[in-house]
């Protein structure tokens, strides 16, 4: 019998598409505006309709191809996907320049890139005729890449490969990694939330945010009927997300969620990126990773060494349930020894449910609101 059940959030209660909006955004922001590399920087304004966010994000994510190749690979969290399509472009660019700037590349490369060493490339990228390559992605990394490691170790391997510097920058501790995820966090949470979620003001003013126009992925009330239910029947409810903690307390408050979860089981990216920075050398602790919903399990008051201690399977693991949308979930789920139900609302809809057959996942649903009778019909 389930006794306890931990969601992941987008995919499954809200939907993805404003991160994956957010996201696009970003790398082009990286890319164009002077505030960084300063390509084409006519290309750049912060005021976009939807039909214009729509292009950007069809372009930066090749029809979104690129964004199922990450996900398929086990890659779920939106920063690292940022991270990873910026710094394969960075690289990209930097070889088309190679034969004149060898120093001044072998220099960045040495170092942790931040705002001002992108400032500097920028000087330089303003002297020659560049071209950013959003198709050359999946090429590239189709043939080698089976997890989130591969996608950092890859990337050092491409900087010695095409600028003959041997490296080892690219990962997630880094400078540019943080310039990624605070430009990310202009754009989702917008200048009224960014410096409570960073703790930097913006780089770039005049962000509004996407945190108002978040989409759920059923009626709100029928899922608060939902988590009603199935407190009532005994059932704990927690959260284990790629979200940081800004991004899902507060729609869940503006969606009287929040009060049917007890916020020591809701985790999050920050819980992730705290553990990570406790014990950096147990990074990547990210889904596919299961510490996020064994930290859910637990407790946040329970440390973190505790939790990456705990032996896998898990004890009473038949008696949890993971809901998630994704191949790195179900990863998650299978490492600690849970059951697992994928839901077909993800980025890939119903699509998804061929891959989820492909790796026997125990439940396919078609809706996170499927859960309340799936529990009551599993008995062992």
């Amino acid at each position: 019998m389930i006794q306890t059940i931990l969601f992941d959030v987008d995919g499954v209660l809200l939907s993805e598409e404003r991160y994956f909006d957010a996201s696009a955004l970003t790398v082009w922001e990286l890319l164009h505006s002077n505030n960084y590399l300063g390509l084409e920087p006519t290309n750049f304004k912060i005021e976009l309709n939807d039909q214009e966010i729509s292009e950007i994000r069809k372009e930066v994510f090749q029809n979104d191809q690129v964004l199922k190749f990450y996900k398929s690979r086990g890659l779920n969290a939106n920063w690292d996907m940022i991270y990873i399509s910026f710094s394969f472009q960075l690289i990209h660019l930097l070889s088309q320049i190679k034969e004149n700037e060898s120093a001044n590349i072998s220099n960045w490369l040495q170092e942790d890139i931040d705002r001002n060493t992108l400032l500097e490339m920028k000087k330089v990228f303003n002297k020659y005729n560049v071209t950013i390559k959003f198709d050359a992605f999946i090429p590239e990394f189709q043939q080698t890449i089976t997890d989130r490691k591969d996608f950092y170790h890859y990337l050092n391997l491409l900087a010695e490969q095409k600028l003959g510097v041997k490296t080892n920058i690219f990962n997630v501790n880094s400078a540019l990694w943080s310039v990624c995820e605070h430009v990310s966090q202009e754009w989702y949470v917008g200048d009224e939330h960014v410096l409570n979620s960073t703790g930097r003001p913006s780089v770039q003013v005049g962000k509004k945010g996407f945190l108002s126009e978040e989409k759920t992925l059923a009626g709100p009330d029928e899922i608060r009927q939902m988590f009603q239910e199935l407190t009532d029947t005994g059932h704990s409810i927690g959260i284990g997300t790629g979200r940081p903690e800004l991004e899902t307390i507060k729609p869940f408050e503006y969606l009287n969620w929040l009060s049917y979860f007890d916020l020591q089981h809701i985790v999050t990216a920050d819980d992730v990126l705290r553990a990570e920075k406790e014990y950096p050398d147990h990074a990547p602790l990210s889904k596919p990773n299961p510490y996020t919903y064994i930290q859910a399990t637990k407790g946040k008051q329970t440390p973190v060494r505790t939790c990456l201690n705990t032996t896998l399977p898990i004890e009473n693991g038949n008696k949890i349930l993971v809901v998630g949308d994704s191949l790195a979930d179900l990863l998650a789920a299978r490492k600690m020894g849970c059951r697992f139900a994928a839901v077909l609302t993800g980025l890939s809809g119903k699509e998804a449910r061929a891959e989820f057959e492909e790796h026997n996942a125990e439940f396919i649903l078609d809706s996170v609101l499927e859960v309340k009778d799936l529990t009551m019909s599993i008995k062992s």
